[in-house]
């Protein structure tokens, strides 16, 4: 039987379709539609049921040397208070998963993705032997809410002890939230500012509740899975299973950013770094519709009267007003402006090779 999140009655009373995802069930959409919620993200904010998630401490003596072998990103340049995507591989370079790794005074807090909750959590146990370490799979106790959306610190500020304006990108702080103690970090998986937030489970009904509250006069939102995939496959954010898997290299998937080399040691550094000076024979690569027609996961891509390739993630973007997809082909072919062709059911459609990211994330803007 799948499982409930604490807010599976909130979502029901709002009229959510509720569909069952990596073993929970979980508000697909609502009744304004997977479109307006997509474009109120962008415009002004939603707020998601991310509970689904994992969560696990790493504490103890050992906990830097432990991650630094496990993990692909140079924990030791994480600061206090700072947070990092990062991968964990297998010997071969496969991908374990994908996580983000939070720095707090006593402990290192790792959010893991929801079907790999248990599997991360063996891996972890098992290489933590050889440490002195602790490893603790903490997600029945904690829960864990995104608000994302240019508004997303206006309508948290009232609620929160601390000055978020002070939260910088990619760092995180223990605070307050309507009087509940929270890790409040300004990350998330849409492109745009915001903040996850994590508490314990007892409180996420009056934290939903509160925050919902102070959005109204914003335009706030509840937001599904529907409007949550294509947020995030317009700045190309990888999901597991599709983008990036046990078969799968981060090299291949563009994420060579989020390897670190300059570590002298850590499990799949050999066949990542080959892969790297050599080059992948594929590539993941993103594309648009050059002529009608739905790209969808598992569909297959030609290239000059062949097939050699699989588009991986794809659907409408509502920002762009554009169907657009990614796809991993071989490595030739990468380059922007190629032609490709994407066969929907029985036809093969027109595609062309663009550049990364569709749509900027708002940190990149901002630099910029």
């Amino acid at each position: 039987m799948p499982k409930k999140t604490a807010l599976y009655d909130r979502h029901v009373a709002l009229g959510a379709r509720m569909i069952e995802f990596a073993g929970w069930l979980l508000p697909v959409q609502y009744p304004t539609g997977p479109k307006e919620e997509h474009l109120r993200v962008r415009q002004a904010a939603g707020l998601f049921d991310i509970d689904h998630m994992g969560q696990v401490i790493v504490s103890g003596p050992e906990a830097l040397p432990f991650l630094q072998q496990i993990m692909t990103a140079d924990v030791a340049a994480i600061p206090v208070g700072g947070a990092h995507y990062s991968l964990m591989c297998y010997a071969d370079g496969g991908v374990v998963d994908d996580v983000f790794i939070y720095h707090l005074p006593e402990y290192y807090f790792i959010a893991i993705n929801a079907a790999n909750n248990r599997k991360d959590t063996r891996w972890l146990h098992y290489h933590a032997q050889k440490f002195d370490v602790q490893v603790e799979n903490v997600s029945k106790q904690t829960y864990m809410l995104a608000l994302q959306g240019p508004k997303a610190e206006d309508i948290l500020q009232p609620l929160c002890e601390s000055d978020l304006s002070q939260l910088a990108y990619h760092t995180a702080t223990l605070t307050h939230v309507l009087g509940i103690e929270t890790l409040v970090a300004r990350t998330g998986y849409t492109g745009e500012d915001g903040f996850e937030l994590f508490f314990p489970t007892e409180h996420a009904p009056k934290l939903w509740d509160g925050i919902m509250e102070s959005g109204s006069p914003h335009g706030l939102l509840p937001i599904g899975l529907a409007a949550r995939d294509s947020l995030r496959l317009e700045p190309c954010m990888p999901l597991y299973g599709q983008e990036i898997s046990a078969t799968l290299s981060p090299i291949e998937a563009g994420l060579s950013w989020a390897v670190a080399f300059s570590k002298p040691t850590f499990i799949g550094r050999e066949a990542l770094l080959k892969t790297y000076l050599e080059g992948p024979e594929k590539r993941l690569v993103a594309f648009e519709m050059s002529e009608s027609g739905v790209p969808r996961h598992g569909y297959s891509v030609w290239i000059e009267g062949k097939e050699c390739g699989q588009v991986t993630s794809g659907g409408y973007s509502p920002s762009l007003d554009k169907f657009l997809g990614l796809a991993y082909i071989p490595s030739a072919y990468s380059t922007p402006g190629t032609t490709i062709h994407i066969q929907i059911r029985k036809k093969v459609k027109k595609a062309v090779v663009v550049k990364k990211p569709f749509y900027v994330p708002s940190y990149r803007r901002k630099r910029e």
